[in-house]
């Protein structure tokens, strides 16, 4: 068994060798808690909780950071627009995100440090830095100097002399333009901090590089985040952190973007759905199913359409796990192992995709056992079924997700009287052999949005496709 993963910095597909054997450290750039999150930010945590949670079922010891960025531009911008402290602003989106998190059933991570938390660990790498001649102050700010470290830009394969590094206001006395801000100087009325070097407050790429240091050593296995922070954020910190001495992450891995008409999803172009407002539309795990079931490197593009397929497969999974624990009279509980297929897919740069692919050949060998009135294969099919997806985070049986049926059993059971009094009238007639009667009566139950199945235990309903 080897895992395989897309190494940003190697460009190719690579055997996974752990640091440390039997351990897997991954770092993840969480969120900048600007506002509140839409299903774009949401993806990256997504697709690192399933790595995650693959990693732990081959039986490694996770560790796994995602930071909280509670500092930066646009957190003091939107202070100032909204007349209210910083880290207000900061406190109440890292709600949010953390609820979004919650509510798609993401795992919380080992640690999950804020920026404002670190200053001490920023402070310390920076006179590193400047001791090793790798940065130096001016007009209160410390710049990173690029040219110092050979092999920058390697991770974006971009050239030196090419290079237009982002700068942001203020950011005066650079030696060379090219040079990144990892410390900002105070201006009146901002947060600040007391540095050897006047008071100030850190620039965007310092505090991943510091708290990575912190919790995670000199070195780690995987540095993961969207492709929109390969440059400059991610380069930056690598350059922070080996002209510091350290080794840092041995495998930088990617997701690909949400967009909405081609083009990244973003609060700056007004496209963004916010997940509390999309959770209200769609149940939370059919949100889940939709973001985190394509392949991680895969741009998915939104639209109501796909995540009404997404609700569709989805119930055909659940509508079997209700089907076999009906038919078995007790909980079913997920098999030990997943099928060699399922496996395979995942090890192979966590291909879900192709493992959600077994997972739907699973279920329809468990209808065809079911309607071959086979118990045993059927129980044996959900034990399989529930395995794989727990993996996932989507196992239907899940508490959290069983849950959410739950909360609307009480009117569930008010629509089920109703619609048992229309089959029952549907069963009369089909009994008479007035299937014009017995099919318009189907017909008007599909149009309500409801779905019948003729069993051998008698007809069943459930919620159709929208």
């Amino acid at each position: 068994m080897t895992i395989r993963l897309y190494d940003t910095s190697a460009r190719q597909i690579r055997d996974f060798a752990p640091l440390t054997p039997g351990c897997v450290s991954i770092y993840l750039c969480g969120a900048t808690v600007q506002a509140a999150p839409h299903i774009g930010h949401v993806r990256s945590g997504l697709n690192f909780d399933i790595m995650r949670r693959w990693f732990a079922y081959r039986g490694y010891d996770v560790t796994f950071v995602r930071n909280v960025t509670d500092i930066d531009d646009k957190i003091i911008k939107k202070a100032a627009e909204q007349n209210r402290p910083w880290w207000s602003i900061g406190y109440e989106n890292e709600r949010a995100f953390n609820d979004a998190y919650d509510a798609l059933g993401c795992l919380p991570p080992t640690y999950e440090p804020r920026a404002t938390g670190h200053i001490t660990e920023m402070v310390e790498m920076m006179r590193g830095l400047i001791e090793r001649g790798h940065a130096y102050e001016a007009d209160g700010n410390v710049y990173f100097d690029v040219r110092s470290l050979p092999g920058y830009l390697s991770l974006s394969n971009q050239d030196l002399d090419e290079l237009r590094q982002p700068a942001g206001e203020g950011e005066t006395g650079k030696r060379d333009p090219r040079d990144f801000a990892m410390w900002k100087a105070a201006k009146p009325g901002e947060p600040s901090w007391e540095t050897p070097w006047g008071r100030g407050r850190p620039g965007w790429h310092l505090e991943c590089s510091a708290m990575a240091h912190k919790y995670l050593g000199e070195e780690f296995d995987v540095h993961g985040g969207g492709i929109d922070l390969i440059f400059p954020h991610h380069e930056n910190e690598i350059a922070q952190a080996k002209g510091f001495g350290d080794a840092f992450a041995r495998y930088w891995v990617h997701n690909a973007w949400v967009t909405m008409s081609g083009e990244k999803m973003s609060k700056s172009l007004g496209n963004s759905v916010l997940v509390s407002e999309m959770v209200k539309k769609w149940r939370p795990v059919v949100l889940r199913y939709y973001l985190g079931t394509p392949h991680y490197r895969s741009t998915i593009e939104y639209s109501e359409e796909s995540l009404r397929e997404a609700e569709s497969a989805y119930a055909r999974i659940e509508g079997f796990a209700q089907r076999v624990t009906e038919l078995a009279g007790h909980a079913v509980e997920p098999a030990d192992e997943v099928p060699p297929a399922f496996a395979e897919a995942m090890d192979d740069d966590l291909g879900v995709p192709q493992a959600l692919a077994i997972v739907h050949t699973t279920v329809r060998q468990g209808n065809s056992a079911l309607a071959a009135d086979d118990k045993e294969a059927a129980v044996a099919r959900l034990a399989e079924v529930r395995a794989m997806l727990g993996v996932l985070g989507l196992d239907p049986l899940d508490a959290q997700w069983a849950g959410e049926q739950e909360q609307g059993e009480d009117l569930r059971h008010v629509v089920d009287s109703l619609v048992r009094l229309v089959l029952d009238q549907r069963e009369a007639a089909r009994a008479r052999k007035d299937w014009a009667t017995a099919d318009a009566i189907r017909d008007r139950l599909a149009q309500s949005g409801l779905a019948i199945e003729d069993s051998p235990q008698g007809p069943r309903w459930s919620l159709g496709p929208r």
